[in-house]
Order: structure tokens, then C-alpha cells, then sequence
């Protein structure tokens, strides 16, 4: 008979058992006072990985005497949801009231496979339980999340992780038979990163090699030499994903070519794609740099060609050349802010009305009405350029480029300045 793992040995019974998630299952937090009510919302349960996400549903479904049915977004589709739905539609009065759908990695479920779970929520065929360690605002639809609550589930701290080792060498039928001793744990909770799953079963990797002892003494020294070594901490599929990114972007706009090359090591190591990396590269180099250094765009671009023609491992030495290129050269925002100013009038000001000299006029209709009409052609006058107005009469005094510091970008201003005479302030 196959054995299973410690960490799926252990996963609790019912939830005095469950370790951790207090800020959400104390009594008086939000998802223990809907378990006390017994109306359980459609929810997300989002947190990085081994925090219990899974073991969290089961224990609901337990706790509240419901029916589950479990899928897998890796291996399921719409027919499979459809399928349940139809189940426990046709089973009717003859069904347990609440049927629980429990999909695991709901974020790997594509638009349409979301869109199938819509109905069976809204009419409350059934109650969905999503597990996601990515982000719901990114990966799940809008229709959807608007149905469910999501609960955010948080890493395990120091005190979680030593309550679920001390509580599996008490309570497992196979870690009882050894004596164990706790004398270190630094190690053991490095190498797990907050990941309850992975420390269990790295701790009873380590038990297993040692098991003709007469007594397993856990130090951090004798745990770093029988575990692997442990892959540098980065989910490309989770939540790490988002912050590791963030760190080497933010590093980047610092002007920190250190902190942007470790925190690139840090993906590469993790076996990030690097085309994801090139593509953040080339925003960066626009929306952070920009018009401070034009080339800094072009770089990038070429980065995102050569990344995608090389490949690995050559193309880690490219992305840490554009990385570092990046980091060090003068910064400036305007045209990001600039864009950002424009939409903001765009939303507040609606639809403005085009001004007549600008408009095309293809129709003779349109030429009678006046489409055209005043518009002066720039390269008939000295220097391809005279005064006149682009913008619509209610924003016409709009100036939506602000120089930053940077010398380029002042050299830019003092353009403007130049040809638009006290038009622009």
C-alpha cells in the first residue's frame, strides 16, 4: 500500500484542528461568522502556497454537513463544470440544500470556463469554493468576483509552522515511532518559506534518512546537509510572481542597478519566462525613463528581440545588460504622467467635439459644412510650423507635458515654451 505524504497525513479534521488563518476564523472575524451562521458565501480563497487553502474548503464543507464536489483547473474544463452543475441540478429535492463546488487553481480557468460557473452562483445552485494563489483582480473574471467574497489567506508565521511540526511528531502514526528531537529549527523553516506542505514533507524526508537512530536530533547544520538545496523562494504561478517583479521594476525606477540585477537572478533562478521580464523592461523604459533618455525604449526593444531569438541561458546576460542600463540612466515620468492627465480629461469631459479646421471632410456635405475650413498646413510656413489650435475649445489652454528634471526633458519644455508663446504656462 502506498503511503502518503506527511503533509497530506496531517491535514485536520475539523477546525479546531486547522492551524493558522485567524484574522478570518477567530470567533467575531468574517468567515466564522458566516460558518456560525451556516450562510456561507461563494468565495475566493487567495494566499500563496501550503497555507491551507484546500484543507480550509474541506473543513467548511465539513463543518456546515455539505455535499462537496471537487475539480481541478488543470485538468478540468467547461464540460466537467457543466457536468457537476447537472448532477446536482437532477438530484433536486433529493439533494443536500448548498452543494459546495470546490475548484482548486481557479485562476488557471480560462474566460469562457468562468463564464460557465455564472448561472449555477447567481441561482445558488451550487456555493463556489476557487483556491488561487494569483492575484483575483488579474485572474478572475469581473461578473464573477463580483458574485464571491474573497477571504486573503496569509503565510504561515514562525509560531504556525513550529504548532504543525510539534503537532505531527505527536499525533502521526509513522513520526511516533521515532524520538525526535526539536533542537533547531531555523533551517527547517527557511527551506519551507512559509509553506506548511513543504516543511512537512521535507521533515519527514529528513526522518526517513535518519531513521536507524537511536534519537533524530533536528539542528539547522544537520538539516542543510540532508535536505536538497532549497530553490530560491519564487512561484511564477503565485503571489511572488507579482512581488519579485514589482521589487526589480521599483529597483529599476531607484536608479539601483544591485537591487535590480539580484532581484532578476532571483527570477531566473525561479524559472521565470524571459520574454515576461523583457516585456516589463520595455514599460519600464517608457513609463520610468522615457523621454529623459529616448534610447532607453530602443534598448529594451532590441532586449525583447534578442531574448526571444537567443533564448536561454545566453539571454539572462542580455536582460541583465538592459536591467543595468535601465537602473543607471536619468529618469523621467512626464510622458506617463502626460497620458495619464489626458484620460483623466477624456473621463471627465466626455466626447468634446472635434474642432471644424481639423475635421476630414470626404463628402461634399462635409465641405459645405465647414469640415476643413481654417486649418493651416504646417510645412507652407517658416520652420514647418505656425500657431493654431489642436484641442478642443473647452481644454484648449491644456498643457498635459510637465518636465521633470532631467536635462532632456527640459530641453523638451524649453521647446515648447519656444514655439507655443504663452499658450502653455
Amino acid at each position: 500500500m502506498i503511503q502518503s505524504p506527511l503533509a497530506e497525513r496531517m491535514r485536520p479534521k475539523t477546525l479546531d484542528k486547522y492551524i493558522g488563518q485567524q484574522h478570518i476564523l477567530k470567533e467575531g472575524a468574517s468567515l466564522r461568522s458566516a460558518l456560525n451562521a451556516g450562510m456561507i458565501p461563494s468565495m475566493i480563497l487567495w494566499g500563496p502556497p501550503g497555507v491551507g487553502k484546500t484543507t480550509l474548503a474541506f473543513l467548511i464543507a465539513h463543518e456546515l454537513k455539505r455535499e462537496i464536489h471537487v475539480l481541478s483547473a488543470i485538468s478540468s474544463g467547461v464540460k466537467d463544470v457543466r457536468e457537476v452543475i447537472h448532477r446536482v441540478e437532477n438530484a433536486g429535492m433529493f439533494q443536500q440544500k448548498g452543494v459546495i463546488l470546490f475548484i482548486d487553481e481557479i485562476h488557471r480557468f480560462s474566460k469562457a470556463q468562468q463564464d460557465s460557473l455564472l448561472g449555477a452562483v447567481e441561482k445558488g445552485i451550487v456555493t463556489l469554493i476557487g483556491a488561487t494563489t494569483e492575484n483575483p483582480s488579474f485572474e478572475v473574471i469581473s461578473a464573477l468576483l463580483s458574485r464571491c467574497q474573497v477571504y486573503t489567506l496569509q503565510s504561515h508565521s514562525k509560531e504556525d509552522l513550529l504548532a504543525l511540526l510539534k503537532q505531527a511528531i505527536a499525533e502521526d502514526f509513522e513520526l511516533k515511532k521515532y524520538k525526535i528531537n526539536l533542537k533547531e529549527t531555523n533551517a527547517l523553516l527557511a527551506i519551507s518559506g512559509g509553506d506548511a506542505r513543504k516543511l512537512l514533507n521535507v521533515f519527514e524526508i529528513i526522518v526517513g534518512i535518519h531513521h536507524n537512530k537511536s534519537e533524530i536530533v533536528i539542528a539547522d547544520e544537520m538539516v542543510l546537509n540532508s535536505a536538497q538545496q532549497s530553490l530560491a523562494m519564487y512561484d511564477k504561478d503565485g503571489e511572488q510572481h507579482y512581488d519579485i517583479i514589482s521589487a526589480f521594476i521599483k529597483s529599476i525606477r531607484g536608479s539601483d542597478p544591485n537591487g535590480a540585477v539580484y532581484w532578476l537572478a532571483r527570477m531566473i533562478e525561479g524559472g521565470e519566462d524571459p520574454k515576461f521580464i523583457a516585456r516589463r523592461l520595455l514599460i519600464s523604459a517608457s513609463e520610468d525613463i522615457g523621454l529623459a533618455n529616448p534610447t532607453a525604449l530602443v534598448m529594451a526593444n532590441n532586449t525583447f528581440q534578442a531574448v526571444n531569438t537567443i533564448g536561454w541561458p545566453e539571454s539572462r546576460i542580455i536582460l541583465s545588460q538592459c536591467a543595468i542600463y535601465l537602473a543607471t540612466s536619468p529618469k523621467g515620468n512626464a510622458a506617463y504622467m502626460a497620458i495619464n492627465q489626458a484620460q483623466q480629461i477624456v473621463k471627465e469631459t466626455g466626447n468634446l467635439p472635434v474642432p471644424l479646421p481639423l475635421r476630414n471632410a470626404p463628402t461634399k456635405l462635409m465641405n459645405e459644412l465647414g469640415y476643413g475650413d481654417g486649418y493651416l498646413y504646417s510645412h507652407d510656413f517658416p520652420g514647418n510650423f505656425v500657431q493654431q489650435e489642436f484641442l478642443p475649445e473647452a481644454i484648449k489652454t491644456t498643457n498635459f507635458f510637465k518636465a521633470g528634471s532631467s536635462k532632456k526633458e527640459q530641453e523638451i519644455a524649453e521647446i515648447i515654451q519656444k514655439l507655443w508663446t504663452n499658450k502653455y504656462k
